[in-house]
């Protein structure tokens, strides 16, 4: 959440929600600089009802907080500096829009708190790292259906993104690429960098991490380069034709995925990375040829 958003929610935030009927298959995860370094993983088949996203890290692991306990300072003696590194969760990858002792545990949920660096923007709506999250157990604990939109040069690419999520269990419905999945789904957009252009998601990149928390551009005609950034949002390198992105990023905490490329060999590149393994712990990933690289590059930089 961001640093903003992390203050006013410390300041209405309680000690947790009520006795409930619990739930299950939950897991933990905290590592720092951006999924890069891991620090600790914990899966707990059974949760109580009344568990927050605050606690469940309390019950793994040393915490210390500050702001009226809303706002996590240091877990297992990492801390945040004055230079702009702080801790930051996400719930089936997208980023909390309240405090963590507010945020109820649900069933299959995939909790990750990552501590990193702020400096290009204080906000990441969406990561990749908890795939086949949030697609399978949804946000807020309310699964959505996912709507896969397609550009109509990268049709194998758009047959292999349809195999990957059905054999995670998730179903698609397909359509053109352009036509909107509307606010009660999760939309998968796949197509080269210029089908997607116009798209929201795509305006957001072309701003910058700032807007987009997304550490890459394309620059080129049509998008025919592709630059990945570092953590404080400077271009770190450039690929060439046949790259992809795989990345997220939400509104409203309603995320939006992107399988694209430079050009449809890039995008074919990305399809074939939709996997939990490769994703793991990754904000976003860049693909060239066999070369995976997560986003922003040089995470601990």
């Amino acid at each position: 959440m961001t640093i903003a958003a992390a203050l006013a929610a410390a300041i209405a935030s309680g000690c947790g929600l009520g006795a409930g009927r619990g739930t299950s298959d939950v897991s933990l995860t905290v590592t720092r600089d951006f999924g890069t370094r891991p620090v600790l993983s914990v899966t707990q088949q059974r949760v109580t009802g009344s568990e927050t996203v605050m606690r469940m890290l309390q019950r793994s692991s040393r915490v210390t907080t500050r702001y009226g306990g809303g706002f996590v300072e240091s877990v297992n003696g990492l801390s945040g500096t004055s230079n702009r590194r702080d801790w930051f969760y996400y719930v089936n990858g997208v980023e909390a829009s309240v405090g963590a002792a507010q945020t109820a545990v649900h069933r299959g949920d995939r909790i990750w708190w990552d501590l990193h660096d702020w400096s290009a923007t204080e906000s990441i709506p969406a990561v990749v790292g908890s795939f086949p999250e949030p697609f399978v157990h949804g946000v807020g604990g309310k699964r959505l259906p996912t709507t896969l939109e397609c550009a109509s040069d990268v049709k194998p690419a758009c047959d292999r993104v349809a195999a990957a999520l059905r054999a995670v269990g998730v179903p698609t419905a397909s359509q053109v690429l352009g036509t909107g999945s509307g606010t009660d789904s999760l939309a998968v957009l796949v197509g080269t960098w210029g089908d997607i252009q116009r798209s929201f998601a795509a305006a957001l990149i072309e701003r910058g991490p700032s807007s987009s928390g997304i550490y890459a551009k394309f620059a080129g005609p049509r998008g025919s380069s592709l630059q990945l950034l570092d953590p404080h949002g400077h271009v770190a390198r450039t690929l060439a034709a046949g790259s992809g992105l795989i990345a997220a990023s939400a509104q409203n905490s309603q995320p939006t995925w992107l399988i694209t490329g430079t050009d449809p060999t890039g995008v074919a590149a990305a399809a074939t990375s939709l996997t939990p393994a490769s994703l793991e712990h990754r904000f976003a990933l860049a693909v060239h040829g066999p070369a995976r690289l997560p986003l922003p590059l040089n995470g601990a930089s």
